[in-house]
């Protein structure tokens, strides 16, 4: 995600970087996933909880997710340019916890069915809420709260409601026994397969008269590669409002289209299964060191924040594109610090306190 938001979009003759092509669309989806994973996991993992145990964990996720959502408005508020995620972040839990007493099997059936589903739902309720604002929603948008939950909800960067196919196919990842290479390379292979087919099946069916329909709409001259060359950069959450049906067949990053969907969760179960697999294959774990070297991943939400505000003006190392490199060691410092001082980041564990503590007094 720090890639996407510093590193240079276009090479010298105007295509999409080869790093900003990897990641756009991809890091935040990835994101999404792993907020599945972790709400499966903190809710009982293979074995989900049941009785008044769900109910104490459900209640301190929906804190959390509050929370979260509160910090990522007002971290929309800072001058920094960038479509802040933890306020959709927030919604995502929410929007999860009803499904946390189902399984693995279950919950993929439903993240199959919603990821078809939700984009069509959007496409026609979008144009009966009001207008969106291309701005993150900040503190100031809670005096219009019908604006803001539709905007989290449909027609924002990050829509919660086609984005519910992250969540629970996340889910359903932290549903199974991730200690077994087996699984680890299912999650990898099947990934694989799912992004390719999807992205393949996109490209064939926009083409020829679909594709210069869309590009009509899009006011792009009509020449071989003009559409593609435009939808590489990603649209701005969703397709166009009103805009032809026929949008749903790409599968451009940010479209939250079937396609993008389908492509962006296999990209992310790829990750997840090879990051698995390369743990598993480590002599005796991951070690002390390599704990520490990554410690930046115990730390994300306060990580994220400070990305926010090392991208707001004046603060250094700054948004030029070669900055990239300081952006990353900067965040991977702080957070080797953190795990080798055996710390969580100071967000994470404000958070962890107030959510755990209401757990525990719903378990009372």
């Amino acid at each position: 995600m720090v890639a996407t938001h510093v590193a240079a979009e276009r090479d010298p003759d105007g295509s999409i970087s080869a790093l900003h092509w990897l990641a756009s669309g991809r890091a935040s989806a990835l994101f999404a996933v792993l907020a599945g994973v972790t709400l499966a996991l903190g809710t009982g993992g293979r074995v989900p909880v049941v009785g008044r145990e769900r109910a104490a964990r459900s209640a301190g996720f929906a804190v959390r997710a509050l929370l979260v959502a509160l910090l990522g408005l007002a971290l929309g508020g800072l001058p920094s340019g960038l479509a802040i995620i933890l306020t959709y972040y927030g919604v995502l839990f929410l929007l999860g916890l009803p499904f946390v007493g189902l399984r693995a099997g279950p919950l993929l059936a439903l993240a199959a069915v919603w990821c078809v589903v939700a984009p069509v739902l959007s496409e026609v309720v979008r144009p009966l809420l009001p207008e969106r604002g291309f701005d993150s929603p900040d503190l100031l948008a809670l005096a219009e709260p019908g604006r803001l939950v539709s905007e989290l909800l449909f027609t924002g960067y990050y829509p919660a409601v086609p984005w519910l196919t992250y969540l629970l196919v996340g889910m359903a990842v932290g549903r199974m026994d991730l200690r077994r290479p087996a699984v680890a390379a299912a999650l990898a292979v099947g990934g694989l397969v799912v992004a390719a087919a999807a992205t393949a099946v996109s490209r064939l069916l926009v083409a020829g008269e679909v594709a210069r329909r869309l590009a009509a709409e899009l006011a792009i001259p009509v020449r071989p590669g003009d559409l593609d060359r435009a939808l590489s950069f990603g649209l701005p959450g969703t397709t166009p409002t009103g805009g032809s049906w026929q949008w749903l067949l790409t599968a451009a990053p940010h479209s939250a289209t079937p396609f993008d969907l389908a492509a962006t969760v296999g990209s992310s179960l790829l990750m997840i299964g090879l990051c698995l697999l390369l743990c598993g294959s480590l002599p005796a774990g991951p070690g002390r060191a390599v704990e520490v070297l990554f410690g930046a991943g115990r730390s994300t939400l306060t990580l994220y924040s400070l990305h926010v505000v090392l991208r707001t003006p004046d603060v250094p190392p700054g948004d030029d594109p070669t900055d990239l490199v300081w952006h990353v060691l900067v965040l991977l410092a702080i957070g080797a610090v953190l795990a080798a001082a055996r710390r969580r980041g100071p967000l994470e564990a404000a958070v962890g306190t107030v959510s755990t503590a209401v757990a525990d007094a719903v378990r009372r």
